[in-house]
């Protein structure tokens, strides 16, 4: 079952690389790290950038594991599903990938459980459309998925209310909901074809916010002491990756993505080759 699995990359930890570089050399420079698979997100998918995008993956046996667009424009002129819903499944054709993701809830909707509800129903009447023509619809979560309403969380609501949604999940966003990511990934089994490998970690409070509540400014402080998680290389956090690697085999996955949403200053590059170095050591070599 293992060989159905296959390690790639998250585009947005590289979303000033694909901005800077362009997609073919950022795809290049990906492939030579040994990564042969990639979700690819915040990149404006004009006519140059697609054909750079099949160009890269044709040239270095790439696979694109999905295409990211959201259901509305969140900024004025953003491409969407509701708004050029043929120029997507189009593209999704040209580079040979059959996932679209969804990547956040629209920002209204993290406030409103019926704005949550109205997404879902048009999400599934997108992703109805989308299934006619070979393509699949899939939800990435964060944190706020795991608000509860009547003792429910919202991820769940979301499978409940929109039953052609597969789902993507974040591992380390499903920690800082406050669950277990290998309990939701036994509970998505079977809807959850892709995967963010994401280690979770916590970091020393700075010797200055010390200071300033040495000082008697507690505000400073305490600001530093509820924020002291990062994003992390894979190795470098507190998730227990194997089982949540394993865990994800079991559950259907068949792209496990790694991604780093702020790398602190450091290369992008020289953290997914620390990602990458940690999970062959880890035994995982095959799935690239």
């Amino acid at each position: 079952m293992t060989n159905q699995v296959k390690i790639g990359v998250q585009g947005y930890t590289l979303k000033a690389q694909f901005e800077q570089l362009g997609p073919y050399e950022t795809l290049k420079r990906i492939s030579e790290l040994g990564y042969n698979a990639v979700e690819i997100s915040q990149v404006e998918m004009t006519p140059e950038n697609v054909a750079e995008i099949k160009r890269a993956s044709e040239e270095f046996g790439m696979e694109i594991a999905s295409l990211s667009a959201g259901l509305k424009p969140m900024m004025k002129g953003q491409e969407s599903l509701t708004t050029d819903l043929d120029k997507i499944i189009q593209d999704c054709k040209t580079v040979d990938a059959d996932i679209v993701r969804i990547g956040m809830l629209p920002f209204e909707a993290m406030a409103s459980l019926d704005k949550v509800l109205a997404f879902c129903h048009e999400a599934n009447e997108v992703a109805e459309k989308m299934a006619e023509q070979g393509i699949k619809l899939y939800y990435h979560n964060h944190h706020i998925e795991f608000v509860k309403y009547d003792g429910r969380y919202l991820l769940d609501i979301i499978r409940e209310e929109a039953p052609l949604l597969g789902f993507e999940l974040d591992v380390h966003w499903a920690q800082r909901g406050g669950r277990n990511p290998v309990e939701v990934l036994k509970e998505y089994a079977g809807k959850v074809d892709l995967v963010h490998l994401k280690d979770y970690r916590v970091v020393p409070i700075p010797q200055e916010a010390v200071d300033e509540i040495l000082k008697g400014n507690s505000g400073d402080f305490m600001h530093a002491f509820t924020n002291n998680i990062e994003f992390a290389e894979l190795g470098k956090g507190n998730l227990d990756l194997p089982a949540i690697i394993e865990q994800s085999i079991k559950s259907g996955a068949r792209y496990l993505l790694v991604e780093q949403d702020d790398q602190y200053g450091r290369n992008p590059f020289d953290c997914l080759k620390d990602s990458r170095d940690y999970l062959k050591e880890a035994g995982y070599a095959d799935l690239f």
